[in-house]
C-alpha cells in the first residue's frame, strides 16, 4: 500500500494547521496537510525547518527532537544521521543546500518508508529561498 505521505504529496507528513503555498482544497484527509505536488509538500517542510533553524534548533538533533517529540525521536535521529551522513551534532545552515537536502530526504525516507527523488527535494528547496 502506498504510504500516506506519498498519497498526501507530503512525504515528512507535515499535520493539518497552517496555511502553505499548494494546499489541496478541499482535502479529504482529516488529521495531515495534502498538496498539489510532491514539490510543494516538501517546500512546506522546508519552510518549517527554516523557521526552527532561525530559532535555534539547528542540528539534526534539535530538529528531530521538536519534529518528532515522541519515543520515537532517538530512532528518528539515527536513521537520519546514518541515511545523510550529517553529524547529530552538526550546526545545519538553512543556506546550505546540500546539507539541508540530505536532512529532509533522510526524514522523508523515516517518515514515508522509502526514498524520493533528489530531483523534487532540490527543487522544493529552490521554491522557498
Amino acid at each position: 500500500m502506498t504510504p500516506r505521505g506519498i498519497r498526501n504529496n507530503n512525504p515528512l507528513n507535515i499535520k493539518k494547521g497552517n496555511n502553505f503555498q499548494g494546499e489541496q482544497h478541499p482535502g479529504t484527509d482529516p488529521e495531515f496537510e495534502q498538496f498539489l505536488s510532491m514539490a510543494h509538500g516538501i517546500r512546506a517542510g522546508f519552510k518549517i525547518l527554516k523557521t526552527y533553524i532561525k530559532n535555534g534548533y539547528n542540528t539534526p538533533e534539535l530538529i528531530i527532537r521538536r519534529w518528532c517529540p515522541d519515543s520515537t525521536a532517538e530512532s528518528y535521529i539515527q536513521t537520519v544521521c546514518t541515511r545523510s551522513g550529517l553529524s547529530r551534532t552538526g550546526r545545519l545552515a538553512f543556506q546550505d543546500s546540500t546539507r539541508m537536502c540530505e536532512l529532509v530526504e533522510a526524514m522523508c525516507f523515516v517518515e514515508c518508508g522509502r526514498p524520493i527523488d533528489k530531483r523534487v527535494i532540490s527543487t522544493a528547496y529552490y521554491m522557498c529561498v
